[in-house]
């Protein structure tokens, strides 16, 4: 069975939505790079009510015309699992982008730049790992016990991180290296990522934030798409959720700005989320077994497939929680006392 072809998607309606996906990007770098600003409240509430107004009325429309199938039995409540999964992880990751930003001292009006490119960077990385994972389920069952212990892994290391309260970003080796050894000015040219002085091209500290991203992503990927693949095995809908949760993500930094900080339990919510999930991938191992020194190279009877519907409640169930806990907990708290649980908090109106 050819994963692809099996997709709730036909070849004219991949086509179709990689088409509109580009066009989209293409139109919101084209307006960026005509005028680097830092945008208003309005303008961004307008266009994250956009994205995501238009996820949902997709979601809605799979729910209601989509044919159930091999890979998703279920399409409709799939996406919005799937959607819902990456959005959460995405806002994790707004955390990492601030402090990135805070490091670089991006200025105000070129970070919606940085942003952009960063999410494109995204979508490439998520479309290759989007591939090789439905190559791999594919031709393997097996791969779900990886990518089940892999999101248990995952999982405890956030527990850990959110009891330990560490929030500090330290840059990978390849921005290490790019910061040695190449030649580097620290005056910002625009948005550019190279600047000329003396007849010597150097790279722009915009080079490095966008290397540092990129890395970033990177990362992120090999967390989000083993996770969305526990909720659906069709690629499409997998990639699909990836777009829609990366689209508004530029518009929710600036939106909710210092509204991160105010969600300290966080970690403890996607720890609890990836848990779950990565369980609900090891069920599915042990029910579609194939490994010989397991039951036998039987299926496991007694492993139950969790259903959509109890993995789309405990979704949203988990994220309701953790925000109002977050909330709460956060309101409570002295302003010194957020400073010590979340770093120093960024002045979103005098950058």
């Amino acid at each position: 069975m050819n994963a692809m072809s099996d997709s709730v998607a036909s070849p004219t309606v991949w086509l179709v939505t990689i088409v509109v996906t580009m066009g989209v990007l293409l139109v919101d770098l084209l307006i960026i790079a005509r005028r680097a600003h830092e945008p208003s409240m309005a303008e961004v509430s307008r266009h994250l009510a956009f994205f995501i107004g238009l996820a949902v009325i997709f979601g809605v429309a799979l729910w209601l015309f989509a044919e159930p199938h091999a890979l998703s039995p279920h399409p409709g409540p799939e996406f919005f699992a799937g959607w819902l999964t990456e959005y959460s992880l995405s806002i994790d990751n707004l955390f990492i982008f601030l402090i990135i930003m805070n490091k670089f001292a991006v200025p105000r009006k070129y970070q919606q730049t940085a942003l952009m490119i960063g999410i494109v960077l995204a979508l490439v990385m998520r479309a290759i790992f989007i591939v090789v994972g439905a190559a791999a389920i594919n031709q393997f069952s097996w791969v779900f016990y990886i990518f089940g212990a892999f999101l248990l892994w995952t999982a405890w290391k956030l527990a850990r991180e959110g009891a330990e309260d560490e929030d500090e970003y330290e840059e990978n080796r390849l921005v290490r290296f790019a910061q040695d050894h190449l030649p580097a000015t620290r005056e910002w040219n625009g948005t550019k990522l190279f600047s000329k002085e003396n007849g010597k091209r150097l790279i722009t500290p915009m080079f490095l934030v966008v290397l540092t991203l990129g890395t970033t992503d990177l990362l992120f990927a090999l967390d989000s798409i083993p996770a969305i693949y526990g909720l659906t095995q069709d690629p499409y809908l997998v990639f699909t959720a990836n777009v829609f949760a990366l689209m508004g993500l530029r518009q929710l930094y600036f939106l909710i700005g210092g509204l991160l900080e105010r969600l300290i339990y966080l970690s403890y919510g996607l720890a609890v989320l990836l848990g779950f999930i990565g369980v609900k991938l090891i069920l599915h191992a042990m029910h579609e077994n194939e490994f010989s020194f397991i039951n036998g190279g039987h299926h496991i009877a007694w492993a139950p497939d969790i259903p959509i519907w109890l993995s789309l409640v405990v979704i949203i169930g988990t994220l309701a929680v953790t925000a109002v806990v977050s909330l709460l907990a956060s309101a409570r708290m002295s302003a010194a006392e957020q400073d010590a649980r979340t770093g120093p908090r960024r002045d979103w109106d005098n950058d």
